[in-house]
């Protein structure tokens, strides 16, 4: 019973110490075999984290992959929308032909999806965009440093 346990635990590990021992013959052969069973499970540890470690780089490789590939599809999708577009660029009518261009003026009002023949256009409304006030360079050290009635005293209308 105690001979399976000591197989199982120490089997391995005695087994390599003891060869190695006896090939290097050291001075003091005790100490060397403690030290070397002592190193022979820093070594089995780091084997360990090693061997996870490849485990993990080899997962993270093959999402890698899997993204590169979907970025070529993303890729090859968007060349062939550029050509389509290209294609309908063409199609789309110069101003000899006036009579359609009136329908596909940016300032129609029409939505993109009136507009567009595409499945699944955005059937969104047009916003009007306002031009906002630029802030000046200046510094306002012109304000006074009182509170905000006084400022409202002196400025101008």
């Amino acid at each position: 019973m105690e001979s399976t346990y000591l197989q199982k635990c120490l089997g391995t590990c005695l087994t390599q110490g003891l060869a190695e021992v006896a090939r290097i013959r050291p001075v003091d052969p005790v100490e060397y075999l403690a030290l070397w069973i002592y190193k022979y499970k820093e070594n089995v540890t780091m084997e360990q984290l090693r061997q996870k470690e490849m485990a993990n780089l080899e997962c993270e490789r093959e999402l890698a992959l899997i993204e590169q590939e979907m970025m070529e599809r993303l890729k090859a999708e968007e060349l062939l929308i550029q050509q389509e577009m290209g294609m309908n660029i063409e199609n789309i009518p110069t101003s000899e032909d006036s009579s359609h261009s009136e329908d596909i003026t940016p300032d129609s009002g029409k939505t993109l999806a009136e507009i567009s023949d595409r499945y699944g256009a955005p059937n969104l409304s047009r916003v009007e965009e306002l031009d906002e006030p630029m802030l000046s360079d200046t510094p306002l050290s012109w304000l006074p440093s009182e509170d905000c009635a006084s400022f409202r005293e002196h400025k101008p209308v």
